[in-house]
């Protein structure tokens, strides 16, 4: 067995109408005055007014900040800084997608120990304590509840930059199912589907060690009941736990492994067709399943996988096929409709040998391999036209 090291992970608080014990882990983690950071959304949806109502009655002084942006920025994260500075906040509470999440993470390495984000793009560049922070996801995708990264986008490129610090960990993961029924479909569709992406991605990928295999097999056991449910629009309580729980343990699984190569490719389709990154990761993971096959420890694995997948018990069914059907009854555009075509395949392939989760993919990934991937996603495309 090979060596390995685990990184911490938050106390995890699940449960339908856990939200009601926020005040319970304000008070856990020493603080008076935390900061809320959230988004409009958010806040039309009444989980804000829930979140502070239960803090009023609990006696604890809130300050809210609900500017966050989606693929946050410096200049956003700095913006927070700022208002996080004059209100004299002791904590952080990140509520909503991954984009509040990373906005209080973010936020807190700039408080406490200066500079821009740039300055913290990699792992374990902050010198200084970082303050208390509770992440309350209300979608089920990124995972960021139960990661030490910071996921934010250069203000002029628009390419993300991962800072994480072991001290940016969440103290409290805050699982309220009960919060992501207000979800639109399509976004309960593409975050689902990256958390999907998470499961089988640090399942393969090289850091794979005992203890993440634990969770992304528990994170895939869990979606593959209800991602079929979320993608038809009827989805339960009971889905909306799956999803929620298999999401954070698949984040749990990021942070003791890694990702791979359909994150990597999938990155330039945001960056150049402005294409939602659940989207884009979505296009690409069948065709790098099929690329990782001709690994034998990772086929092991998918086929290890392909029985938690609804309907395998009659037919074996195949994961790639599988997550193809999954793309088509969500009705997601394909690599040319979003703007994509061979002449981009060359300069696509270089972006995404510059995307540091390619280098952990269980088969190695270059310009050839890269080029490769993108050229089955356009020939699908023709396949199915």
């Amino acid at each position: 067995m090979d060596e390995f090291i685990t990184r911490p992970s938050p106390r995890i608080a699940f449960g339908s109408g856990m939200l009601a014990k926020l005040p319970e882990f304000v008070r856990d983690v020493g603080s008076v005055r935390p900061l809320l950071v959230t988004d409009k959304g958010i806040r039309s949806a009444g989980h804000l007014d829930r979140a502070l109502s239960v803090l009023k009655e609990a006696g604890i002084e809130v300050s809210v900040f609900d500017d966050v942006q989606e693929n946050p920025t410096n200049a956003c994260i700095f913006a927070c800084m700022r208002f996080a500075a004059e209100a004299g906040i002791d904590s952080f509470i990140g509520m909503g997608g991954g984009s509040s999440m990373d906005t209080a993470k973010g936020c807190n390495f700039l408080l406490t120990n200066g500079g821009e984000m740039k300055d913290y793009h990699g792992y374990g560049k902050a010198d200084k304590p970082m303050l208390p922070f509770i992440a309350i996801p209300t979608t089920s995708g990124t995972g960021s509840e139960c990661q030490s990264y910071a996921l934010v986008s250069d203000d002029a490129t628009h390419v993300k930059m991962a800072c994480g610090d072991a001290k940016a960990l969440a103290s409290v993961a805050l699982l309220d199912p009960e919060l992501t029924a207000s979800q639109p479909h399509r976004v309960a569709i593409l975050t689902g589907l990256d958390a999907m992406a998470h499961a089988v991605e640090t399942a393969v990928c090289r850091p794979r060690n005992p203890i993440s295999k634990i969770h992304s097999m528990e994170a895939f056991r869990l979606m593959a009941s209800s991602i079929e449910s979320v993608i038809a629009g009827d989805a339960q309580l009971l889905d909306r736990s799956n999803m929620q729980m298999g999401a954070a343990l698949a984040g749990l699984a990021i942070e003791s492994s890694m990702l791979g190569a359909a994150h990597a490719s999938a990155n330039p389709l945001t960056a150049y067709y402005d294409v939602t990154h659940g989207h884009a990761v979505a296009i690409m993971l069948p065709h790098v399943i099929r690329f990782n096959r001709n690994n034998a420890a990772a086929n092991e694995i998918y086929q290890s996988y392909e029985k938690w997948i609804p309907g395998n018990e009659q037919e074996n069914v195949d994961m790639a096929d599988w997550f193809e059907s999954l793309i088509d009854a969500a009705g997601l555009s394909n690599l040319s409709a979003l703007g994509a075509a061979e002449s981009d395949v060359s300069k696509l392939a270089e972006a995404a040998t510059q995307q540091w989760t390619g280098r952990f993919n269980p088969r190695t990934v270059g310009q050839e391999e890269f080029e490769e991937l993108y050229q089955s996603a356009l020939e699908r495309i023709a396949e199915s036209a």
